[in-house]
């Protein structure tokens, strides 16, 4: 199938699931595109199946099931050129010891010859039997000393109730069959569904691997355990510092005085510091400075100064006092002039504009406290999804029985953040589930994953097409362009 024709044909997957008969895609090299199309066919034959809320999920699962088909075949052709026999086991150790190295550092060369072989990878989605079966087939039949290994990380994986457990007891992904396949399970558990969901087996021509999803059955599991715990060891989180507590009182008295506000922030150098350098930043775009704090609360007023003490308070509780931390700092940092700025250029909405910077920089809140309260799960979690290719975020919801977007959204209720920043930090990953018309969500949104763009960590076919149409935003060029104009930009205002 050549790129001009990776469309989803809705006619073709009605027609499938009507007739029962299975929607098939098959691949020899699965270049990037052709791992888009299948995930926006299994999109799209979930929502018609009327099973759409389980796509992040079965997605996972694919890619997965896919990527280690590709890594079969490949190991097929590497083991025949180097004359080694897979399914002998001194051969199949001696092979494994270079087969990493060589088929990174020579792939294309490997894939050209998976081609020429015939080596395919095979989806096949069917809704028969009540139920969804989805199928990855490939024609180099698994060596039954990877059969045994895969039964036996299946059989291992039914302990496990959350990626903590399996992380803590997984050590060895030097192959298809480790963590991934782990992950899987998991999913699969989240669905309601049990050990028979999934099965791997292969007869004389095929390695078939198959998920059975009954409609009857499966449902999403929506408890977080871990989430519940980090929000309800908020409590243990100092409250915000006194003198910040005192200025949000005189905001709430509309007795005070805007002079009496000065004062009260005068007497925190770091607070004025900080207020002064914002209102004199890029962001603002003011043609004269601002040197005394009196000048820059009449310039902020009210409302900029609430939520000046929204960040810096937040900054000040969970501070930054670890590599980690200053590097989720800077990514908030980041997004909030992305965000300021997309509005700023596309939205000229002042009802927003006021609100965004300090959204974009509390966003991501719940990740930074994630961070304090269990560090090695996190950092264990970020090096496995740059290993996948995979955003923490989808993984955080399916697996890890946390989400740190709805933790945050959690303690700045117990902050009495206003509602419009709560739901900032709840739904910057999904705007869609925002309530309607949440135009704060959606530039958080997109100017957060611009900054994921930029970072290698996500593309542009992630990008909720809505909410760029939206922007008037209609190409990847215009997106790149975007990214490397803000950059630039913070760039300059970081030197400042």
């Amino acid at each position: 199938m050549s790129a001009v024709e990776l469309k989803v044909d809705l006619s073709r997957i009605k027609q499938a699931i009507q007739s029962g008969l299975p929607y098939t895609i098959t691949t020899y090299a699965l270049p990037h595109e052709m791992e888009v199309y299948m995930s926006e066919v299994l999109t799209a034959f979930l929502k018609l199946s009327d099973k759409g809320d389980f796509k992040d999920y079965l997605t996972y699962c694919v890619q997965e099931l896919v990527v280690n088909a590709k890594k079969a075949n490949t190991k097929r052709v590497y083991f025949l050129e180097k004359g080694l026999k897979i399914d002998m086991i001194d051969d199949y150790k001696l092979g494994m010891q270079t087969f990493k190295k060589d088929t990174m550092e020579n792939i294309g060369h490997y894939l050209a010859l998976q081609k020429e072989q015939g080596l395919y990878v095979k989806l096949l989605l069917a809704l028969k039997n009540d139920s969804i079966q989805i199928e990855v087939r490939n024609n180099s039949v698994i060596a039954r000393a990877e059969l045994i290994r895969i039964y036996d990380r299946l059989a291992r994986s039914q302990q496990f109730n959350s990626i903590e457990e399996a992380f803590d007891h997984v050590i060895d992904d030097s192959e298809g069959a480790g963590l991934g396949i782990v992950v899987m399970v998991l999913m699969l558990k989240k669905m309601g569904l049990g050990k028979n969901a999934f099965n791997i087996s292969c007869n004389e021509i095929e390695t078939i691997a198959k998920i059975v999803v009954p409609l009857d059955r499966a449902r999403l599991d929506t408890l977080s355990v871990l989430t519940r715990t980090i929000v309800d060891s908020v409590n243990s989180l100092p409250r915000f510092p006194e003198n910040i507590l005192k200025v949000q009182n005189l905001l709430n008295d509309p007795k005070s005085e805007m002079s009496e506000i000065a004062t009260v922030i005068s007497r925190d150098p770091a607070m004025t510091a900080d207020l002064i350098k914002i209102v004199n930043s890029a962001v603002y775009m003011r043609v004269k400075r601002v040197d005394s704090i009196g000048e820059a609360v009449k310039f902020l007023g009210i409302k900029g100064i609430k939520n000046l003490l929204y960040s810096y308070g937040t900054q000040k509780v969970l501070g930054d006092d670890t590599s980690e931390k200053k590097k989720l700092w800077d990514h908030a940092y980041r997004t909030a002039f992305y965000a300021y700025n997309l509005v700023q250029n596309f939205r000229r909405d002042r009802d927003i504009l006021d609100d965004v910077y300090v959204a974009g920089i509390l966003h991501d809140m719940g990740k930074i406290i994630f961070s304090q309260f269990h560090p090695d799960l996190f950092n264990k979690i970020q090096s496995f999804c740059s290993g996948k290719a995979i955003p923490t975020t989808f993984f955080e919801n399916v697996a890890g029985g946390m989400n740190h977007a709805e933790i945050g959204a959690l303690i700045a209720e117990k902050w009495n953040f206003p509602e419009n920043l709560v739901m900032a930090i709840r739904f910057h990953h999904t705007p869609s589930e925002a309530p309607s018309a949440h135009r704060l969500v959606e530039a958080v949104y997109l100017a957060n994953i611009f900054v994921h763009i930029e970072n290698g960590d996500a593309t542009f076919e992630q990008i909720d097409t809505a909410v760029l149409k939206n922007y008037g935003i209609a190409s990847k060029k215009q997106v790149q362009n975007l990214i490397t104009k803000f950059s630039e930009g913070f760039r300059a205002e970081r030197q400042f």
